[in-house]
């Protein structure tokens, strides 16, 4: 009796090389067709439409009529308008991939009249460090034990036991 037709000689090869293409596949990135499709966060901003600005002439009414309104205005300052974007592509398995950035910053007098046009993309970015301390809190440092059995004898019967409530005997008047 044989054991391995030629069918199934077949089917196995077959087989192997479908899993060998899979490990290949999992080995690099995965193709453009089965990957995500960027996703734009924010209020892209557009080369063509922050043309069309001029500063000195462009009011408030101009800027948002032609790119909307804007994601933050400055703090402490009224007058500064800012528009900030990001394109991702999300990746499996990982955290955002983070294809373009784009914060564009725009400066108005007193009168609302565009005075200036500041546009920041990653190659501006600066790294950051981000310290990683705990801030100590009071009341933290008990055991699991400790807060297991913590509240143990804490209560009385009746309080927070649905009697009611109203603070009275716990006993129904009758007068509904």
């Amino acid at each position: 009796m044989r054991l391995f037709t030629p069918l199934a000689r077949r089917c196995a090869g077959i087989a192997l090389v479908g899993l060998l293409a899979a490990g290949s596949l999992t080995a690099c990135s995965m193709p453009q067709f089965m990957s995500y499709p960027p996703q734009v966060r924010g209020n892209r901003i557009d080369k063509d439409r922050l043309a069309e600005l001029v500063p000195g002439t462009s009011t408030r009414g101009d800027v948002s009529s032609l790119l909307g309104s804007p994601t933050l205005k400055a703090t402490f300052d009224e007058r500064t308008w800012v528009y900030i974007s990001e394109v991702t592509r999300p990746q499996i398995g990982a955290t955002q991939n983070v294809l373009a950035q784009q914060v564009v910053s725009l400066t108005f007098d007193a009168k609302g009249v565009l005075r200036a046009v500041d546009v920041k993309t990653e190659e501006n970015a600066r790294d950051v460090s981000v310290v990683s301390r705990a801030t100590p809190s009071p009341g933290t440092d008990s055991t699991f034990l400790q807060q297991l059995f913590g509240n143990i004898g804490r209560f009385g019967p009746g309080i927070g036991a649905g009697t009611g409530g109203g603070g009275g005997t716990g006993t129904s008047s009758g007068n509904y």
